[in-house]
């Protein structure tokens, strides 16, 4: 016998028919006929591999393999109901795990705002957060160590890979940090070109920024001077701060500005990286997984409106850069 093979509903009908003592009491509880009853009884004792009932003139009674089942059926119906009460609060989001991928700008920015939101509406599912760098990030996603991922790229090195499905955030442009002295601080708007004889601030160790300011350079048709290179946008901020230099960032990793800095947008030559939240394509997603993806796709609305909003109030407020 093959214990996977039992039909839990035909363990029910025996329990009904142990309950009331016959087949025909069975079948008026259960809303069957008679041979109904009778046919799933035989069918169980093929499942089973041998009698459950003994038939005689008065009635049926339940062999030995028949009273181990009805003996196990109420714990059975207990793990079952306890099974379903689970799945629906898995459904209902008043259960379950999440487990999402970040990297380190996001999670300085949008993410605790999308955290805060996504505990408040399902405060029961389990959420884990991830932070790492990029191809990290795609090895975590690949390996099943996170379910979904936010992720970025640039136009010059977009994300394809076939087994992923991208939704689009928002995108978030590459702004010049300044110090407050500095004398383009009171400019809204500035060219890359006028910044070929500046020094720059940048990340050291390969970070993306640093191909950013190389490549926007290069199409203002100057190679960048770097005076320092910044372990991480803070750091690069403090330098910026004392003159070192000036530096790109993107608009999300200046959250938390210093007083000492001012940002100036490069207008339409702002390279714009896609923020992205990335899962595996061929699989469905999780009750957790579609709600958080929501509340992502309202965070990265509301975010791409504020950075229009600031862009706007900047260049009505500020001069126009010269000819």
């Amino acid at each position: 016998m093959d214990s996977v093979g039992l039909d839990v509903n035909r363990l029910r009908v025996l329990g009904a028919i142990a309950r009331r003592g016959s087949m025909t009491g069975a079948a008026a509880d259960l809303q069957y006929t008679p041979s109904a009853i009778s046919q799933q009884v035989r069918r169980l004792e093929a499942e089973v591999g041998q009698p459950v009932l003994e038939r005689h003139t008065r009635g049926v009674r339940l062999t030995d393999a028949g009273r181990a089942i009805v003996r196990h059926l109420a714990s059975i119906d207990n793990q079952l109901a306890a099974l379903q009460s689970e799945l629906d609060d898995i459904a209902g989001l008043r259960a379950g795990s999440l487990r999402l991928g970040t990297f380190p700008t996001v999670a300085a920015s949008l993410l605790p705002v999308a955290v805060n939101r996504f505990h408040q509406e399902h405060p029961g599912v389990d959420l884990k957060v991830v932070s790492a760098r990029l191809e990290q990030l795609m090895e975590h996603l690949e390996r099943r160590r996170v379910e979904m991922t936010l992720l970025w790229d640039y136009p010059w090195s977009r994300i394809e890979v076939p087994e992923l499905e991208l939704i689009e955030l928002l995108q978030d442009p590459t702004e010049v940090v300044v110090s407050a002295t500095h004398h383009l601080a009171g400019r809204g708007e500035v060219r890359m070109a006028e910044l070929a004889h500046e020094s720059w601030v940048t990340r050291g160790g390969a970070h993306p920024v640093a191909e950013v300011l190389s490549w926007t350079a290069l199409r203002a048709g100057f190679e960048p001077t770097v005076a320092f290179e910044a372990n991480d946008y803070q750091e690069a901020q403090a330098m910026v701060a004392v003159g070192l230099g000036v530096a790109l960032a993107p608009r999300l990793a200046l959250a938390n500005l210093r007083d000492d800095v001012t940002v100036l947008s490069l207008g339409d030559e702002a390279p714009r990286r896609r923020i992205l939240l990335a899962a595996l394509k061929g699989r469905s997603p999780t009750p957790a997984e579609r709600a958080m993806a929501q509340v992502l796709r309202d965070v990265g609305a509301e975010a791409a409106a504020d950075l229009g909003s600031a862009r706007a109030a900047r260049d009505g407020g500020s001069a126009t850069p010269p000819s």
